[in-house]
């Protein structure tokens, strides 16, 4: 018996993408009807102007969450014949025959032999091996700086002889060990934030500022700034902004300086910012420019890529202020945020304070700081409402939506209290 339906699901070739149709035919929730409604519309095309910007839509869905982004990718073949190379020179062929092996220095019998070629997954197995216990020491010691700042020895990119000797060496070895049993990070990720030693107080007991000033010890948490991407990912998740649906796909482009890259050549090139939700993803998937990093992650120190950076340095500039208070992604996450308050059950400006404080650095605002922003905000709102088309063009900034709020020079002066406290040390320093 042979059968033709009208109707084709989305993507034809998936296994059972028929039966799933005929499933959600049979339910009555409301996504099976939109199933259905999509297969019905795409199928007929009954109406043209829901088509196209269906196929609009689902084209930007392809590009940033389903799509697959290209990749360089190798083929195999027969390996090189390596030589060594007399006083460096590639072009001589007279030096002898060389095979992959492991160093002879180190222990392990890594030698290939006419018989088995030694290839990178035997490189992977004898690195990971229970007689190797250098790797996982290694991964411990930067995962365990990721938490506290430090590494258990400070020398994260030499753990050895030339490196400092742990402060820690038992807990070394024992989070070794644990991360060799599996080589679960999840587990071990889990273990370190749950230990009483991270959920300490970031105050340093005055007792112990002399005995440990740097805090090896573990006494307290040590603060740290944020590095450069978690600062604007921080700035839009307490505006409520942060993309954190999309995972994977090409890298996004959020909002940078005109003519930026004036200035590379071979080709020219051109920026164009993303102009749809991706704007708002985060910053592990911005677009790097090798030589030309987006300024806001060049002012606060993220390394350029063309070497392992295993510590980031962490500078105290002015140029940070700056891009806090103008960048356009904080410019707008300020905006929202400042929406957000307008539109809270808070009524009073004592209240919103405390409400911004609470939403940005998870406590309330002290009495000197109420004063001062309170005095901050009447001076805003006296500015915004004698020169209207100062709001509006601060409230322009971004591709968020703009609020529906009436009283724009209202809106204009929270915008500006939520720059200062997006601008807050406090608001870009993890405790």
């Amino acid at each position: 018996r042979v059968s033709v339906s009208p109707f084709a699901p989305r993507q034809p070739l998936a296994a059972d993408a028929m039966r799933a149709i005929q499933d959600a035919l049979k339910k009555n929730s409301a996504d099976a009807k939109t199933l259905v409604a999509e297969t019905y519309l795409t199928s007929t095309g009954f109406d043209s102007d829901a088509l196209a910007a269906y196929k609009k839509t689902f084209t930007k869905l392809l590009e940033c969450r389903d799509g697959k982004a290209w990749t360089m990718v190798t083929k195999s073949t027969e390996p090189m014949t390596i030589r060594v190379l007399a006083r460096g020179n590639w072009m001589d062929d007279s030096g002898a025959v060389v095979s992959p092996a492991s160093p002879a220095f180190l222990p392990g019998d890594l030698k290939s032999t006419p018989e088995k070629r030694r290839t990178r997954l035997d490189f992977a197995k004898w690195l990971c091996s229970n007689e190797n216990p250098l790797t996982s020491r290694a991964v411990m010691n930067r995962l365990w700086k990721q938490f506290f700042g430090n590494g258990i020895s400070a020398v994260v990119d030499d753990l050895g002889a030339q490196g400092e000797p742990p402060s820690h060496p038992e807990l070394l070895d024992w989070l070794a060990s644990e991360f060799r049993d599996g080589w679960d990070f999840k587990r071990m990720v889990r273990t370190i934030v749950t230990s009483a030693t991270y959920r300490q107080s970031s105050s340093l007991r005055p007792e112990l500022k002399d005995i440990d000033p740097n805090n090896r010890l573990l006494a307290s948490q040590n603060p740290r700034r944020l590095d450069a991407e978690f600062v604007r990912d921080n700035a839009l998740f307490i505006a409520g902004l942060l993309n954190l649906d999309d995972l994977g796909g090409p890298s996004v482009k959020p909002y940078q300086p005109a003519d930026y890259y004036a200035n590379l050549q071979f080709p020219n090139r051109d920026y164009f910012a993303d102009t749809d939700d991706r704007q708002w993803r985060r910053g592990l998937y911005m677009h790097w420019q090798r030589t030309f990093l987006h300024p806001m992650l060049a002012n606060f120190d993220a390394p350029p890529r063309d070497e392992c950076t295993a510590n980031r340095t962490a500078s105290n500039t002015p140029q940070q202020a700056l891009t806090l208070l103008n960048d356009p992604s904080f410019v707008e996450a300020a905006r929202v945020f400042a929406a957000k308050l307008l539109a809270s059950p808070a009524k009073s400006d004592e209240a919103r304070i405390d409400l911004a404080l609470q939403h940005a650095v998870a406590r309330s605002a002290k009495a000197k700081e109420k004063e001062s922003l309170k005095k901050f905000i009447a001076e805003q709102r006296a500015q915004f409402r004698s020169g209207a088309a100062d709001a509006d063009k601060l409230l322009k900034v971004g591709l968020a939506p703009q609020s529906a709020l009436q009283d724009r020079a209202e809106l204009a002066a929270w915008t500006s209290l939520c720059r200062v406290v997006l601008n807050l040390q406090e608001t870009i320093t993890r405790y």
